[in-house]
């Protein structure tokens, strides 16, 4: 997967190595860098709802940002885990696994150590106690991702209320002109296009982190499940 990863990287260097490049060309022929053209254009979009879709894609990236830090951190290797546990609780008994638990991060060690608080009340206990902290950490892993897709589902639409307000302009133009050129719907229609584009831009851009944060929390959370099978496996094989 990582050199899946690397080859791709290289890759998308190349091709924004070869895309800057000819932005560079055309920018020394028009005399106007990318930066200037996007700003332009985001000026003529309209300041206003160019600006409130500018801050869901801000607040919509720190949210995803923020998720896969902690998503990444909150990966344990599972298999790890669970032989130095049960070598834990076969050398030292539960006290030693729970110091296991306790020097280890991620939702896996916090539900494993939930789990080996309550073996002393049996097995069944202590199986409950998994399960119902095991929710718990689930949420946590998905806290504010709804956020995302919030986002996600306001950034087009706002670009489309900037179209539906750049066509109202365009007619109003024509009304007040009393003439259907080219000349004088031009600017409302730009606006219709440019806030459109950028909303369904923001919404793409959203919609990649979303999609991966998503993967990871299943990822994690199918991890989870199967180590918490494997503890309960090891209790019952401890009390034995």
């Amino acid at each position: 997967m990582k050199k899946v990863v690397n080859v791709l990287s290289v890759t998308g260097f190349m091709f924004f190595g070869a895309v800057q490049s000819s932005f560079a060309q055309e920018a020394a022929e028009t005399e106007q860098t990318f930066h200037q053209i996007l700003k332009q254009n985001f000026i003529d979009g309209g300041p206003g709802f160019m600006g409130i879709v500018l801050v869901a894609l801000i607040l919509g990236l720190a949210i995803a940002i923020e998720r896969i830090i902690y998503l990444n951190m909150a990966t344990t290797n599972t298999k790890k885990l669970l032989a130095s546990v049960d070598d834990a609780l076969s050398s030292g008994g539960v006290e030693a696994a729970k110091e296991v638990c306790r020097n280890t991060k991620g939702p896996v060690a916090s539900i494993f150590y939930q789990g080996l608080d309550r073996v002393d009340e049996g097995v069944e206990e202590a199986e409950k106690a998994v399960v119902s902290y095991g929710g718990v950490q689930m949420g946590q892993l998905e806290k504010n991702v709804s956020w995302i897709s919030l986002f996600i589902a306001l950034a087009p639409m706002l670009g489309f209320m900037g179209t539906v307000i750049g066509m109202i302009g365009a007619f109003n133009d024509i009304a007040v002109a009393n003439d259907i050129s080219p000349a004088v719907v031009a600017g409302g229609i730009k606006v219709a296009l440019l806030t459109t584009v950028f909303g369904l831009i923001v919404a793409i851009i959203l919609q990649i982190f979303y999609n991966y944060i998503v993967a990871k929390i299943d990822s994690i959370v199918n991890n989870m499940e199967d180590a918490s099978i494997s503890l309960v496996d090891l209790l019952v094989k401890y009390k034995k």
